[in-house]
């Protein structure tokens, strides 16, 4: 039960990185409409930059300050700068690309993102390298917030779930309640009477390209340092990000957050559980002692070897049976 708990716990602070991945992306899809196939590689670009400005800032920081202070300081300073830089990037790329791409329809938006994303994957491995980097947790908080039957737990994972949370709350308020978020609310659905009434609709489609960017830089910050930054990280992410999106509804934000800590979850307790499937193919009169070959790769399988494919064969059920997902409210 012990180990229930805590691959529950974990699956909660996975989801919530997740999240914190697909939040920009539902930003972005439901203001602008864009699915954006780049948005893993704005991901990958805000690890690296933030293993870059931790190293720097933390080497002169230690120099003023002394001891592990140096290393804390120079990460929340890049949990600022570096989601900072990859927004002004996806601004960039919004204005004098992806605007005038737009015109063309949707198809020839996932194809610019598409093509975007190897672009960006091949611009990392050409500056950066092809190495892992040593991206690390910053010592200061890099201890166990608390034990429980024996069990520590780390209070980096507790910071990640306080970011997330943050990152959720602070969507919802400015989407809901705000005249930000009617301002780009109406930016979408009438955008020649928002011009009409002064605010310039191109500069706001900027900036919510810009903010789902930076969103995703933040996850890369906060989760680079965790999954580990290397060239691949974006396309070890990105199908599950789309996963993501689509079972909690294109567009919904309460739907990403759900499907996030759900698939967590999911990934989490198929590990930790392990249970096998032999006692199916038993129940149905199958002698799975005498079994072999192709049988017995069947009999033998478990909810650990079937986890990574868990999230896509519940998305496929989703496309069947409610293609506009959980919360969604659009079909395409």
């Amino acid at each position: 039960m012990e180990s229930v708990i805590f691959s529950v716990f974990n699956g909660v602070l996975y989801g919530m990185l997740l999240f914190m991945l697909s939040s920009g992306l539902t930003l972005i899809f439901s203001m602008m409409g864009i699915l954006n196939f780049a948005h893993a590689a704005f991901f990958m670009l805000g690890a690296y930059f933030a293993y870059y400005l931790t190293g720097g800032l933390s080497a002169v920081f230690s120099t003023i300050l002394g001891g592990s202070g140096g290393e804390l300081f120079g990460f929340l300073i890049a949990l600022v700068v570096a989601p900072a830089m990859v927004g002004i990037i996806g601004g960039l790329i919004q204005r004098y690309g992806l605007r005038y791409v737009h015109r063309f329809g949707h198809v020839a938006e996932l194809l610019f993102t598409f093509g975007l994303f190897l672009l960006i994957e091949e611009l990392v491995q050409m500056f950066f390298g092809k190495v892992n980097k040593n991206y690390e947790i910053p010592e200061l908080l890099n201890f166990a917030a608390f034990t429980w039957r024996g069990l520590n737990y780390n209070f980096y994972r507790l910071f990640m779930l306080l970011v997330a949370v943050g990152i959720f709350a602070g969507l919802f308020y400015m989407m809901t309640r705000t005249r930000v978020g009617m301002i780009i609310r109406a930016a979408l659905t009438h955008p020649h009477t928002t011009a009409q009434l002064g605010h310039d609709v191109p500069k706001v489609f900027m900036w919510v390209f810009g903010a789902g960017c930076a969103l995703a830089g933040v996850g890369g910050v906060i989760g680079g340092n965790v999954l580990g930054t290397e060239p691949a990280m974006a396309i070890q992410l990105g199908p599950i990000v789309f996963v993501i999106i689509v079972i909690g509804g294109l567009g919904s934000l309460n739907g990403a957050l759900i499907a996030s800590i759900f698939i967590g979850i999911l990934n989490d307790l198929s590990i930790s559980l392990d249970l096998k499937f032999g006692w199916l193919f038993a129940a149905v009169g199958v002698d799975i002692d005498a079994v072999d070959g192709i049988m017995a790769d069947l009999v033998g399988l478990s909810t650990a070897k079937l986890a990574p494919v868990l999230p896509y064969l519940l998305l496929v059920l989703v496309l069947i049976f409610r293609p506009r997902g959980l919360f969604g409210q659009r079909d395409t």
